[in-house]
C-alpha cells in the first residue's frame, strides 16, 4: 500500500500538454496519484510533483532528488534523460551512467523507484532519426532497473501512443488522453488493477489527404518547430522561471480533471 508518492522529472512528468481549467498542467503523474490515493483511507495519502519542464538529467538530480531524500516517500517516479538524449552529440551510454547514480540515490531514499523508458519516436518528424539512440538508452534503463529492483514504465511498447490523438499540437508532449493512458500503464507497472486498458484501440479516424497532412505540417513547423529551434540557439529553456507544482491534493486533482473532461 503506497501512502506517499513523489514525482520527479521534466515536462513529461510536469504534465505539459494536459492543461487544467486554470491553465496549469495535470499530467500522467498527477493522474497516477489519484489512482493510488483511491486505494487509501481518506486523507491518508500525500503527493508531491517536483518536475519542471526543460530540465536535463543533472538539473533534475541537483534540484529534485534532495527533495525526495527529505520526504522519503513510499514511491518515487523517475523520468529523466530524455532532454539530454535529444541534444546533438550526447552519448546514451554516458547519460545512462549518470542515470544509474541517480537511481542508486533514489533507491536509498524511497521504498520503490519507478523508472521510465523513452517513447518510440518513429512517427515524430524532428525526433525519428534519434530512434536508435533512444532505444540504446532504453536498454540501459531496463538493465539498471533489473540491478536495483525497480519497476519499469515502458513507454516504448505502449502502442496506443503511436496515434496522433495521443499527442499535443506541438507533437512533443502528450495530450490529456495520452497522459491518461500513460497513467494507466504506470499503474499496471506497479501491479495495480486499473480501470481501463491503456492500449485499448482508438475510434477510427476519417482518411486524410496529402494536402491536409502537408498543411498540418506547415502549421506545426511555424507554430512549434521554429520557436523550439530558436530557444535552443539562444540557450533558453521552456522551464526558465517555472517552479514545480509541489504538494497537491488528490481531491483537487480529481476536481481539475473533471472540469475539463
Amino acid at each position: 500500500m503506497i501512502g506517499s508518492y513523489v514525482a520527479v522529472g521534466d515536462s513529461f512528468t510536469e504534465g505539459v500538454g494536459d492543461p487544467g481549467p486554470d491553465g496549469a498542467f495535470v499530467g500522467w503523474a498527477d493522474r497516477l496519484a489519484v489512482l493510488l490515493a483511491d486505494r487509501r483511507p481518506e486523507g491518508d495519502f500525500t503527493y508531491t510533483n517536483l518536475a519542471v519542464r526543460g530540465r536535463l538529467l543533472d538539473q533534475i538530480v541537483a534540484e529534485q532528488v534532495p527533495g525526495v531524500v527529505a520526504l522519503a516517500p513510499d514511491l518515487v517516479s523517475f523520468a529523466a534523460g530524455g532532454n539530454d538524449i535529444i541534444r546533438p552529440g550526447t552519448d546514451p551510454d554516458e547519460v545512462a551512467e549518470r542515470f544509474e547514480l541517480a537511481v542508486a540515490a533514489l533507491t536509498a531514499a524511497a521504498g520503490t523507484v519507478l523508472v521510465t523508458t523513452g517513447f518510440d519516436t518513429r512517427g515524430v518528424p524532428v525526433l525519428k532519426h534519434l530512434r536508435g539512440k533512444i532505444a540504446t538508452y532504453n536498454g540501459h534503463v531496463r538493465a539498471i532497473a533489473d540491478r536495483y529492483g525497480c519497476p519499469v514504465l515502458d513507454l516504448w511498447s505502449l502502442r496506443s501512443v503511436q496515434d496522433r490523438r495521443a499527442w499535443d499540437a506541438d507533437r512533443l508532449h502528450l495530450s490529456p488522453e495520452g497522459h491518461t493512458r500513460v497513467a494507466l500503464r504506470a499503474g499496471q507497472a506497479l501491479g495495480l488493477r486499473v480501470p481501463a486498458d491503456p492500449d485499448q484501440p482508438w475510434p477510427p479516424l476519417p482518411p486524410r489527404g496529402t494536402l491536409d497532412v502537408r498543411r498540418d505540417d506547415v502549421h506545426w513547423a511555424r507554430e512549434y518547430l521554429v520557436p523550439w529551434i530558436g530557444r535552443r540557439l539562444r540557450g533558453e529553456s521552456s522551464g526558465d522561471h517555472v517552479t514545480a507544482k509541489g504538494t497537491l491534493s488528490p481531491d483537487d486533482i480529481k476536481t481539475r480533471i473533471a472540469s475539463v473532461a
